[in-house]
Formats: structure tokens, sequence, C-alpha cells
């Protein structure tokens, strides 16, 4: 990757386009997969977060994607200048003036009435009643140019609209091949202090070692706000900004103390871990040092601390006096940059041994996803009806799968490479993985967002590294995805295919109670006519209920809440008989399963306590007049036998069992199960 030319990493950078393209089936053209690939590398180098695909295009309107905050205070609006070349083309000032233009006017618009010219099922529309709605909380707006051209630089001046600051940015595909190239898929952060912010900070110096320095230092909590909110998410090392994001709330004993005691907040917080590439230190007449420059700054260590300060000093309800407020900072500045992939992510990892959930390795390094990466390279799919078997791709790391296409010389070879090594990615995995176990309002946040859910699930769940077994019925819930997404395009239901495409995926897990065929799917690499039809019924009633939420709330905002899920399972829905005879027994699930990613709750615990707490016999015996009386579906008897089964040995049942089984034993006994009549 590092020895790669301009040239290069455009070909692989196209590549992935075109791969995109020709494997999903979202109607997108290739300005839209330029987009979402685009903006998968931004959020991987922390320059945006949570964006959201909205390809629009009207009279001088234009809209690619968009990002905004939780409270609506910060907006990204993404328009996309693709060029269809096998080499960089230069994109012209004129180009991207006109590109910006169009989003300027589409802002404009969408604070006004752009809600109104679509159906409230149109993804556009979304985004257009956000806006309309929260105009008001709307305070900065970033209006980025993407191209894979080159750009020359342009000098922007921020503008206001209606109370809000526009500012402009480009990424072209110089700028994003010098980022990626630096290997730390990031840009690089230079503060100058003295410039900046008129100041110095100052510090206590020493020189721990020859692979690095440590600086102690004590900044302003107005400070440390404004580094926050010129860097946002670049100020934060990955794997604290992933942890951040997941974790999601602000602490509450950080936030009491900015509002009730700010001039005590030094004394009872710990302060930030800092690692940098270097620091520029200018000493005064008594040779005491202070800061005045600092290279890539990290914060490894207290970025739950920086975004509460930063929080607190935007909430009218906190109303924090910053100028009370000190941070402690230490700065360890990495010798050479050799050593910092191998110092950095230990100092994280050590600095943040407090945390109750240990930060795992947000990129994917760990043993599971090389596991992963192994079995995808060595087990190949049986062949169907003639044609060459499949060994599905894993790319455990960006890059990968390009850097083999490049390796068949000609267009043929590379088009039968593709046929025969489907592609899937971390993210893809993450989506297959939290659908199936029924979290589709994870899945609903976006692909960075739920990975790093999965990754949470993952380090929790202490679970053995995968087998083929394991590898096999993954294949098989990517197959169920992709049909899925086929199908729900199908049916052309105007937009929300992503969340159409997950809820219902989970319903159907979740009726079956995960007792689909997975062995028969790897066997055949396709769905039977039963389940595809049954997707598409499910999918129908999924469109209905999510596009019109409870008192018109945002259907976005809505699917990533877990209430939504919770309403539809409340939905009444019976699966066909025929697909009830494709299911295999529940017994069988057990033997099949192997172990799942699931991490339990204490709410969890709870629930499997319970279900254990009631007697074997008593399981065995509603199973037995579930039976006699025709209650219930045969797949629920058969769990509750199951269960029994297991309790009889001493065995706790799996959450999803023991959820299923309360949920049978409370409505038998409102049918009139005799409980108390029954004897061992």
């Amino acid at each position: 990757m590092a020895n790669k030319s301009l040239d290069q990493f455009y070909e692989d950078f196209n590549e992935e386009i075109q791969v995109s393209y020709e494997t999903d089936s979202s109607g997108w053209n290739k300005e839209d997969f330029f987009t979402s690939i685009m903006i998968e590398y931004l959020e991987e180098a922390g320059e945006v977060n949570d964006s959201i695909m909205c390809p629009f295009r009207g009279y001088g309107l234009q809209l690619n994607a968009y990002s905004i905050v939780e409270d609506f205070s910060a907006l990204d609006i993404f328009v996309s200048i693709y060029l269809e070349s096998d080499k960089p083309k230069t994109v012209s000032q004129t180009d991207v003036d006109v590109a910006v233009k169009r989003a300027i006017q589409l802002y404009h618009k969408a604070i006004n009435d752009l809600y109104t010219s679509f159906q409230k099922d149109n993804d556009t529309y979304e985004f257009a009643i956000t806006l309309h709605d929260h105009k008001n909380d709307i305070k900065t707006v970033r209006i980025c140019a993407l191209t894979n051209g080159k750009v020359k630089p342009i000098n922007f001046n921020n503008i206001t609209i209606s109370g809000a600051e526009v500012s402009f940015s480009i990424w072209d595909i110089d700028r994003l091949y010098r980022c990626v190239m630096s290997g730390k898929m990031r840009e690089t952060i230079e503060i100058d202090f003295q410039e900046k912010y008129n100041l110095t900070v100052p510090c206590i110096e020493n020189s721990a070692s020859e692979k690095y320095s440590v600086y102690l230092a004590i900044i302003s909590g107005e400070l440390l706000a404004a580094l926050y909110d010129e860097y946002r998410d670049r100020l934060l090392e990955k794997n604290v900004r992933s942890f951040l994001q997941v974790k999601g709330a602000v602490n509450k004993g950080i936030r009491d103390t900015l509002r009730d005691e700010p001039e005590m907040f030094l004394a009872y917080n710990n302060g930030i871990s800092v690692t940098a590439e270097g620091v520029e230190i200018v000493r005064d007449e008594n040779g005491k040092p202070s800061i005045k420059k600092i290279r890539d700054m990290q914060i490894v260590n207290g970025g739950q601390t920086t975004a509460s300060i930063f929080n607190a000093k935007r909430d009218k309800k906190i109303d924090a006096d910053l100028s009370k407020v000190f941070v402690q900072m230490k700065i360890s500045v990495i010798s050479s940059p050799e050593n910092m992939d191998e110092i950095v992510p230990r100092i994280s990892a050590f600095a943040n041994t407090q945390n109750k959930v240990q930060i795992a390795d947000f990129s994917a390094n760990d043993p599971y996803h090389r596991r992963i990466e192994e079995l995808s390279r060595t087990v190949w799919a049986p062949a169907q009806g003639g044609l060459l078997p499949q060994n599905w791709f894993y790319e455990r790391a960006r890059g990968q799968y390009a850097d083999m296409l490049a390796r068949e010389t000609t267009t043929l070879r590379r088009k039968k490479f593709k046929e025969t090594h489907p592609l899937f990615t971390k993210t893809d995995l993450a989506k297959y993985e939290n659908t199936w176990d029924q979290l589709p309002f994870y899945v609903s946040e976006g692909a960075q967002k739920n990975f790093r859910r999965f990754t949470v699930r993952l380090s929790q769940a202490k679970a053995k590294l995968p087998d083929e077994t394991y590898y096999q019925h993954l294949i098989s819930k990517a197959i169920l995805f992709k049909q899925t997404e086929k199908l729900v395009s199908k049916q052309q239901y105007g937009g929300y295919r992503a969340n159409i495409v997950t809820y219902t995926l989970a319903f159907l897990s979740f009726k079956t109670a995960q007792r689909i065929d997975l062995d028969k799917i790897w066997k055949d690499q396709g769905l039977s006519p039963v389940i595809e039809n049954e997707i598409v019924e499910i999918s129908k009633f999924i469109q209905r209920k999510i596009a019109n939420p409870p008192g018109g709330a945002n259907i976005g905002e809505w699917c990533k809440k877990e209430k939504c899920w919770k309403d539809i399972k409340e939905y009444p829905y019976k699966i066909s008989e025929k697909l009830e005879q494709e299911l295999i027994a529940t017994d069988s699930v057990q033997k099949t399963a192997v172990d799942s990613i699931e991490s339990l709750t204490e709410d969890q615990q709870v629930i499997i306590d319970e279900a254990y707490a009631v007697p074997a016999h008593i399981w065995l015996a509603l199973s037995k007049w579930a039976k006699e009386t025709h209650n219930f579906q045969p797949w629920q008897r058969s769990l509750l036998f199951s269960v029994g089964t297991l309790v009889g040995r001493e065995k706790k049942p799996s959450i999803k069992q023991s959820v299923q089984a309360l949920k049978i034993y409370k409505q038998a006994l409102e049918k009139g199960f005799p409980v108390e009549e029954q004897s061992e």
C-alpha cells in the first residue's frame, strides 16, 4: 500500500466503485457508489460520522449524502463531482463552484419548503423535513465537495444562511491519496497555539526514554472546547473515538461538576492523555518551557471528558462557566514514526483500563476477523448448476480485494475473479450478524456505527474462534441479506431500503426462532422460493410500519430505536405452512449453533435465570398440554420440550430460548394451563 503511486491508487479506487456497481442492487449510478466509497474513507479518517446516502438532483439543486449530529447543531452536506476516466483528471474551479452553489441552494430550500415536494416514504423527504423542523437548531453547516479528480487549492469564504455559519471543503483524489498513504488513515493535525489562540501552554518536560518524551500541562476548559470544536473526532485516537461513539451518553458526574462546581474540575477529573509526533517548545526569560505548537495531537484517554466539556459549552441548560475549568494533560511524544503504530495503541489500551468495557481493536485486527479472513481464503462453496464453485472473499482490511484483482492481467480474468470471489467486508459481516441476532435498530444506525456495536458485542462475548461451520452459516446469512436486498428493490417501495431489509430479516429470524436452514442455503448457495416469498410478504408490512412511525416521528431516527423493533415484533404475523415445513427442528438449532457473539446484559441474565427456575417437569408438561389442546405452533411446542430437557440436565437455556419460552408460558397461564396440577 505504502509504495502505490497516485495512478495505482486511483485504479484501485475505481475498481472498488466498479465492484460495488456490479454487485449491489440498490439502483444507484456510479456517482452514488463513488460517494459511498469516498465517505467510507472519510469516516475511517474521522472526518465525518454516521453519514446517510441520499442521492437527489433537482433544478439547481444537488445532494449526494449528508450527516447531522444528534442535537441538530451541525450538518454536513456532500456533493459529488464524478468523472469516468482511467486516469485522474483535473476538475476546474468552475465545476466545483457549480456543485457548491447547488448545495447552497439545496440548503436554502430545505430549511423552507423542500419537504413538500416529496412523499413521506421518500429518503429525501427525511433530509428536507429534518432541516425544516430544526432550522433554528443548526449552527454550523459544512458543504463538502467530493471528487475523483484533482482540484487546485481554492480559498472559500464562510457565509451565513439564516443564522448558520456555512463553511466549505474539498476532498479530491489527491488529498485522499495522501491521507491513506500516510499510514494513519487520517490527516495529520498541526496546532499552533500561539498563532491560532494567541497563547502558549506552560508545561513540565521530561525525556523519559529514547523512544519518547513526556510533557505535563494544564489547559483551560475553554481551550479544550475550542480544539474539539475545530477538529472534532479527528482529535481522538481511533479506539477512543469508536468507544466514545458507542458509549454515547455524557458522563453525569462530569456534567454536574461543570455545572455546579466548575472550579473543582481539576481536582475531581483525571484529565486527558495525549500522544503526538512532536511539540515545539518556547522558553521565557527564566528558561521555563511552554508548548507553542503540537503536531499530530491524538487524545488516547479522556475523549468523554473532552466531548462533555464541549457539549457543556453549547448546552444552555448546563450553562457552564468554562473560564473556571482546567484540565490536566499528559503528552507522550513518540520519537520515531516506526514506533508510533506499536506504542500509541498500547498507551490507548493501558490508559483506558478503568473502563468497564475494555477498548477493543476497532480496526478489525483481532483474531476473530483474522480467522474469518483465513477461512474465506480456504473454504469453497459447493458448485451449482455447472457453474464454477465460489470462494467468498472477506476483505478484512481495505484494499485487499483490489490488490488481488490487480494480479489478474486481463479484463476477462478480472471478470472471472469477481464471479468466483464474491466480496464482503467487515461492515457487511456486522450487518449480517446483527440482523440475524435481531438487532435491526443497530444496523439502522449505519455501517460504521453498527460495526462498532458488533465489535463491542464481540469483545464481551469471549467466544472461541470461528470454525468452518460458523463460516458457512455466516455466508448463508450473507446470501439471505443480499437476496433480500434484491427482493426489496423489486417491490419499489420508494425509500428506506436498508431499514426495510434489516427489519425484514430480523423479523424472519424472530418468527422462526432462527430455524432457517442455514446448512441448506450454504449447500444451494441460494434461497428456496418459499423463503423468498416469505421475505416479500414480511417486507410489505415492514415497509408500512416503518413508513408510519408513531406521532409522525422522523422515520430514519425511529428505525434506530429499540422501541421500533419492539413495536414490530408485536405485529400478528403467522409464517406460512410451507415455510414451517422447511424449518429445522428446535433441538437441531442447539446442535448446529456455533458459539454466538451474543453478549448478555444483566437484564438478559435475569431472563435466563427466570426460565431456569421453572422446574423441568413444568416445561415438559406444558409442551404436552400445548400439543393436546392444539395451542401454539409446532415449533413453540418443540421449544418448550427443548427448554425442559435442558433444565432437566441442569443446563441453562439460551437467551432467545428463554425469552420465547417465558412468553409462551405466560400466554399458557392466561389460556388456563393448570400449572398447580402438574406433578414431577
